[in-house]
This record gives C-alpha cells, sequence and structure tokens, in this order.
C-alpha cells in the first residue's frame, strides 16, 4: 500500500513499531536553546491493531494550544534530571499513568521547534515513545486535561482519516493538514510528531 509515496507496513504493531524506533536516529537540537520540553507518545496494541495516546488540552487562555489534542507533556522544570525525566513526570501528574514503572522507553522522534500563531516561540520539544507492559486506567487531570483517547495508528498512516483544518495566518486563510477522530481533529505539532512517527514505521 502506497501512503504519501512510501510503502505502509501491512503488519503493524507495537514490537514492530519498536524494532524500527531502535533503528532510527533521531535528530537532536542543539541544546543552548533556552526552554525544552518533552511529550510521551505512548503505544498499545489492542483488538483493532496498535493504538496512540492522545489528550485534548484544557481550556485555558493562558495556554496557546488551549483545546487542542496533543501528547502529555510539558515543559522541563529545574528540578527534571532530563528530558525523559519532564515526559514521565507531564504524563503522571495529567493522566495519573507512571510510565517508569508501567511503560518501556522505545526511542525519540525527531525534535521539533514549538509554534505558535505561526511563529517560532523558542521552545524545543523532545517526543518520546513508550509501550505499554500494562493498561491501568487513566485519571485525567481536570485541570489540564479535557479528555483521553486511544486513537488508532493504522488508519492515520493510511491516510484513512485524513482532514485539513482552516487557519489564518498572516490575513489569509490556509488549509493545514490534520487527522479527524470522530470530530476531533489532530494538527499542528502533533499530527507532525505523528508523521515522524509513521515515517519510521513505513518500509
Amino acid at each position: 500500500m502506497l501512503v504519501n509515496g512510501a510503502i505502509a507496513n501491512p503488519i503493524l504493531n507495537v514490537p514492530t513499531i519498536e524494532a524500527r524506533l531502535a533503528a532510527h536516529r533521531p535528530v537532536v537540537r542543539d541544546h543552548t536553546s533556552p526552554q525544552h520540553a518533552a511529550v510521551a507518545v505512548t503505544l498499545r496494541d489492542s483488538r483493532e491493531g496498535p493504538e496512540v495516546l492522545l489528550i485534548r488540552r484544557a481550556a485555558n487562555p493562558r495556554d496557546p494550544w488551549s483545546g487542542h489534542m496533543a501528547f502529555p507533556g510539558g515543559r522541563r522544570e529545574p528540578h527534571d534530571l532530563d528530558l525523559r525525566h519532564t515526559a514521565e513526570r507531564e504524563t503522571l501528574e495529567e493522566l495519573g499513568l507512571p510510565l517508569e514503572r508501567v511503560g518501556r522507553l522505545a526511542g525519540q522522534l525527531d525534535d521539533v521547534d514549538a509554534v505558535a500563531g505561526g511563529r517560532n516561540i523558542g521552545l524545543v520539544v523532545r517526543p518520546h515513545v513508550y509501550s505499554l507492559s500494562e493498561a491501568p486506567e487513566l485519571r485525567p487531570n481536570k485541570a489540564e486535561v479535557a479528555e483521553a483517547i486511544w486513537a488508532p495508528l493504522a488508519p492515520m498512516m493510511e491516510g484513512k482519516l485524513d482532514t485539513v483544518r482552516p487557519y489564518t495566518f498572516g490575513g489569509r486563510e490556509v488549509e493545514l493538514p490534520a487527522y479527524d477522530l470522530d470530530g476531533r481533529l489532530v494538527w499542528g505539532l502533533t499530527y507532525h510528531m505523528l508523521q515522524t512517527l509513521f515515517s519510521v514505521c513505513r518500509f
């Protein structure tokens, strides 16, 4: 099957993704950037195939990504040992999910520059990919997370959930690529990270 000019893996599952991540050499940005953040791209296998954990961020006028679909995560705090610790701490705070206990770090995706309002805000985000050894009940922190869902990877990777999100930038309206998860639009940074994950999974 051709997906964006590449052949998608017809036998997609979490062990396959882990194996391909092991061979991936992520792009790591210069650590002189003043600010860093990390997110957790958490995977599990289900009867319908591999799924990824996504959150819808709670409404917050101070949050440039208020209400967006995203991966759990946030900015690095001074007491964080490293960005992996940041991803795990934020996931525990937002969802009550102890990745350090029930998850296995499968690898990293490329560092990305955070963009808000069409502008680079000087924040580098590192996505860490985890697989779950068990699936404990999620306990979303309502102050930060409106909802948490498990989204199927294969339909997104195969282009079956492709859509666009209108976006006004520089006084003109453009259409940004997105995934439609039952009316929840995944776009922007999260879409970009998923695209990187899918590129790792393809032949």
